[in-house]
């Protein structure tokens, strides 16, 4: 709403003036007219818009207004509309009049209102803590005339000043008492607050200020972390949903290839039973002509005996003609190809339903299993809902899923791992084509890169991981290592403890030392008693939350197990110690 106060010194009498600044914005760039134009449908517009509009219609030769979309062939020539150019200038000048007048008079809900103007309030720049009254800068100097030499307090202008006095001795309040935590007044200081912890309302101030910048520094650092973490999400969804995309497709071209391969094949079975059944039939067919040629001869030669009037010429030569010719025993010629290409059909009918049936309830449980996934999927990892140590294999149940029991199951699973040398901090060396890592005694010098670890001797690995996965690492050494897994946030340039793996709420791992063996996720810590060997895997079933680490040695024992829900992908990742060395087991070396 604009509204224009023209005051009394301005104009014989006071005016208001209230309009809807919309009614004089242009439709296409939605600012106040400028050079107005109307066009034939009434509608009006910045010039410079317009044209711009039209413009873009050149080649079509048909120009339409942006509001009404009425059409114009040929193009509208368009003047000032000059009437309308004055009355937005007079209501631009009569703003700006408005800006300076409330610069002056105070705004009820915002400003703080000089107490002495009786009639239209102004706006208040100081306010007396004595007088407990606030003074616009005309009635201030009355008032600092009135009160020279006075003691009176006088501070920035505030509403409600009584406030900012001591309840019990109505002096200025100046002083912050730790011990009870609020302001008081010096003569509070003086009675009531002998030994308190007394700071001057300054130092407590800068302390509060310090405090709250902190805080929000903090919150802005947790925003940045958890949009970066979005962020890895977004990028990993588009990245599965394209591999996804792409497997369905591969699928269904397969499938699609089979349908048509078996369609060639009941095409050339059909083909086979019709060459089959017609060859029949042509056999039939010659041995009929062949029968009734012999029939033809015999009529012929019964035809010119029969021309004979001799008797007994007939009688010794019809004796020849007795015989009628057999056509032998021709091949069974019935229509039972008729009725198995009907059942054939019939068969063919009852596949394609069958498999208008499969179709329908798989593609309707996929969909079930994406939206049950987006129902249940949190924004923030939860903590681990079930953790459990020290049971064979055969005794371990998941909530969610039945893992695997057996290592041969396992191995269904396995996948490549690779080292990612972008990750690993200085002090480790990779080896075998990027599968073995050991930590050395002086630091490599490897590129910087934002995803290298710069505190903590590890690394994680190239590729994040879904669904169901396996994979076995080996170690040895004194120094110790850390096997488990990681999202791809998890901070890479802190120092203390929440930098290691397994120490914070973005990665998990079972940590081996001189001291024993341990589980450790976000500062939580289980002891493993169960004898170990140096051979270990690690098994992780995304959808159902499960993580899995197993002892290999000449039997599989299940290590530690957690069930939880993660909310990204996982990487496998390694800590290793002075020491120690750690190397990945190949897929193609897997023995069951």
């Amino acid at each position: 709403m604009l509204s224009v106060y023209v005051c009394k010194e301005a104009r014989m009498a006071a005016t208001n003036i209230s309009v809807e600044e919309d009614q004089f914005c242009c439709p296409v760039c939605l600012e106040v007219l400028k050079d107005p134009v109307t066009t034939p449908c009434g509608h009006s517009y910045c010039m410079d818009c317009i044209k711009s509009y039209w413009d873009k219609s050149d080649l079509k030769g048909v120009y339409s207004c942006p509001q009404c979309r009425e059409s114009f062939s040929p193009r509208p020539v368009l003047g000032r509309n000059n009437i309308l150019a004055e009355v937005v200038e007079k209501l631009r000048k009569a703003g700006v009049q408005a800006s300076r007048i409330s610069q002056t008079y105070a705004n009820v809900l915002e400003d703080v209102e000089c107490d002495i103007c009786t009639k239209r309030k102004s706006k208040a720049v100081r306010t007396c803590l004595v007088c407990l009254a606030s003074y616009c800068e005309s009635h201030l100097k009355v008032h600092q005339e009135s009160k020279r030499g006075g003691s009176h307090k006088v501070v920035e202008a505030i509403k409600q000043p009584h406030r900012r006095l001591c309840s019990q001795h109505r002096k200025p309040l100046e002083v912050f008492c730790h011990t009870d935590q609020r302001c008081i007044c010096f003569q509070c200081k003086a009675e009531g607050h002998k030994g308190h912890n007394v700071v001057s309302a300054n130092s407590e101030r800068e302390v509060r200020q310090k405090q709250l910048k902190d805080a929000g520094r903090r919150s802005r650092q947790m925003n940045r972390e958890r949009e970066k973490e979005i962020r890895h999400v977004v990028k990993y969804i588009k990245q599965s949903s394209e591999a996804a995309g792409e497997d369905s497709e591969r699928i269904f071209s397969k499938l699609a290839r089979t349908i048509e391969r078996k369609r060639l094949e009941v095409r050339q079975l059909i083909k086979t039973q019709e060459r089959e059944a017609v060859a029949r039939a042509e056999t039939i067919l010659q041995a009929l002509d062949e029968h009734m040629t012999e029939l033809n001869i015999r009529d012929c030669h019964l035809d010119r005996l029969s021309q004979t009037d001799d008797h007994i010429h007939f009688l010794q030569r019809c004796r020849s003609l007795e015989g009628i010719p057999d056509v032998g025993d021709l091949p069974s010629l019935d229509i039972h190809p008729y009725f198995s290409l009907i059942a054939m059909k019939k068969s063919l009918t009852e596949l394609q339903e069958r498999l208008d049936d499969v179709f329908k309830r798989e593609l309707s449980t996929i969909s079930d299993i994406i939206h049950k996934e987006e129902r249940t999927l949190p924004l923030s990892t939860s903590k681990p809902q079930t953790l459990r140590r020290g049971k064979s294999v055969e005794d371990m149940t998941m909530q969610h899923t039945n893992p695997p029991r057996t290592r041969a199951e396992l191995l269904q699973y396995g996948c490549e791992v690779t080292l990612d040398l972008n990750t690993a901090n200085s002090f480790l060396s990779l080896r075998e084509g990027l599968r073995e890592v050991m930590t050395g005694r002086e630091p490599l010098k490897y590129p910087d890169h934002p995803e290298r670890f710069t505190c903590w001797a590890q690394l994680l690995c190239r590729h994040g991981l879904c669904g169901r996965c396996y994979w076995e690492v080996e170690w040895k050494g004194g120094g110790g290592v850390s096997i488990g897994v990681a999202y791809k946030s998890i901070r890479r340039n802190v120092g203390s403890a929440d930098g290691k793996l397994g120490h914070n709420n973005r990665s998990w791992s079972l940590d081996f030392l001189v001291s024993g063996c341990y589980f450790q996720h976000n500062k939580t810590r289980v002891d493993i008693p169960v004898p170990h060997s140096t051979k270990v895997g690690v098994y992780v079933d995304h959808r159902a939350g499960t993580l899995a680490f197993y002892s290999i040695s000449d039997t599989l024992t299940l290590l530690h197990s957690v069930q939880t829900t993660f909310t990204q992908p996982l990487y496998p990742g390694f800590w290793v110690g002075l020491g120690s060395t750690l190397k990945i087991c190949p897929f193609f070396n897997f023995a069951t």
